[in-house]
């Protein structure tokens, strides 16, 4: 599985409108998993015929089975399939898509050079890169993409803004190798925090974090079975990395719904949740929510379920009513605990399609659509969302809220 960066440019029809399509074409036809664009920015033409219309421009980050070669022939024939018809050298068009970078590969073939060869002296070609991977290093350079752009503007960002209002800020976030847990640490990532991840599988955590070092961040991992070695321990390894952090986010949580826990006992299933989802979360609130008002304040984040406090049928609701319902309380009391230099918060997912709701069963997919007013699944994105509101300093004036991520689920 490769990482790949692709421009894409439009300057006649629909431009938007094409240069999406070019993006779901690609996803539909190949094997291509889009991780994120930049959105589009409006240029003049760089060379070419006189007289053309201005470009709209963006860069897409993707996730492919496909080599090199054979993404630059998918991304040829998604031009053509589009109505591209290559004439002179820079002369207007429907769409033009470009392979910049494709891991850290450096090759000079006939027809393929990467990195791209114009890659760093193009405002846009780098402003949008610089806006979803400005930790991604040129390869060949030693120099980030957000150095390159720096050195060709003479700007170099400073502190928080409106595109990274969490630059400067260190998050730590528990269970970030999968799910809502990796969904967060890349949307925290891309708003400019720099990160500590907890996860139990090494090689899943590594990845993330990979992922989030390609979005600018500075990345450091944490091994810890909260289950089997307690918070405790997990609390001890982080002491031993010397960070203060301004946020922490208790996302991990026993998995019953998937896997081997599935066969397990109702009363073992409770046992796992009351280890992990209520201990752990409680003492580390605890020890972080301590620490963080001894330094410089901070933010808290628990996770609980939309439905602990209206009610659901079956075990599964019993267990996780119970169990997300002690989170949410325990939530308010540490709110006003941990007043004034620490603000606490639950966020309360709804029915989010994680690794559970992307094996439901037919069933259980047509009551999520029955039961949210919006009509669809949320997804991890939708949660790790929240996340970066409620630590941003857009939200200083709120505490202790418990926060219903759920579609507009407002049953009593």
């Amino acid at each position: 599985m490769g990482i790949a960066l692709v421009a894409l440019g439009s300057n006649l029809g629909d431009r938007s409108g094409q240069l999406d399509q070019a993006v779901g074409v690609l996803c539909q036809r190949y094997p291509v998993r889009l991780l994120q664009h930049s959105g589009w920015i409006e240029t003049d033409p760089v060379g070419g015929p006189p007289g053309q219309p201005p470009y709209l421009n963006g860069v897409a980050e993707i996730e492919t089975d496909l080599g090199p070669r054979e993404l630059l022939a998918a991304l040829l024939a998604v031009e053509e399939s589009l109505g591209r018809v290559r004439t002179v050298a820079n002369a207007p068009w429907t769409v033009d898509l470009d392979l910049l970078l494709f891991d850290d590969l450096i090759l000079d073939e006939p027809g393929l050079t990467l990195p791209h060869p114009r890659l760093t002296e193009r405002f846009f070609v780098l402003i949008p890169l610089e806006r979803i991977a400005p930790g991604v290093v040129v390869p060949g350079t030693s120099l980030s993409i957000a150095s390159h752009l720096a050195k060709l503007t003479g700007l170099k960002a400073f502190g928080p803004d409106a595109q990274r209002p969490l630059r400067g800020k260190t998050i730590v976030i528990t269970g970030a190798s999968a799910g809502i847990g990796r969904a967060g640490a890349l949307e925290l990532a891309s708003a400019g925090a720099d990160l500590v991840l907890h996860g139990r599988c090494p090689e899943r955590l590594e990845a993330v974090a990979n992922l989030c070092r390609r979005r600018g961040a500075e990345v450091q991992t944490l091994l810890a079975d909260l289950d089997s070695e307690g918070a405790q321990v997990l609390w001890d390894r982080f002491g031993n990395l010397g960070i203060v952090p301004e946020g922490w986010i208790n996302n991990a949580g026993a998995d019953i719904l998937t896997g081997s826990g599935i066969e397990l006992s109702f009363e073992k299933k409770l046992e796992a949740l009351w280890r992990v989802d209520v201990r752990s979360t409680l003492e580390l609130s605890r020890l972080a929510g301590k620490f963080m008002s001894e330094k410089k304040g901070g933010v808290l984040i628990n996770l609980g379920w939309d439905q602990a406090e209206t009610g659901m049928e079956g075990d599964s609701g019993t267990l996780f009513g119970t169990i997300k319902g002690a989170v949410i309380t325990m939530t308010r009391a540490l709110a006003v605990d941990l007043a004034p230099k620490v603000r606490v918060h639950c966020v309360s997912p709804g029915w989010i399609r994680t690794a559970w709701g992307e094996q439901a069963p037919k069933l259980w997919q047509e009551r999520v659509l029955r039961e949210t007013p919006l009509g669809c699944w949320g997804q991890p994105e939708d949660v790790a969302r929240a996340f970066v509101w409620l630590i941003s300093p857009a939200t200083k004036y709120l505490s202790g809220q418990t926060l219903r991520v759920n579609g507009g689920a407002v049953r009593a």
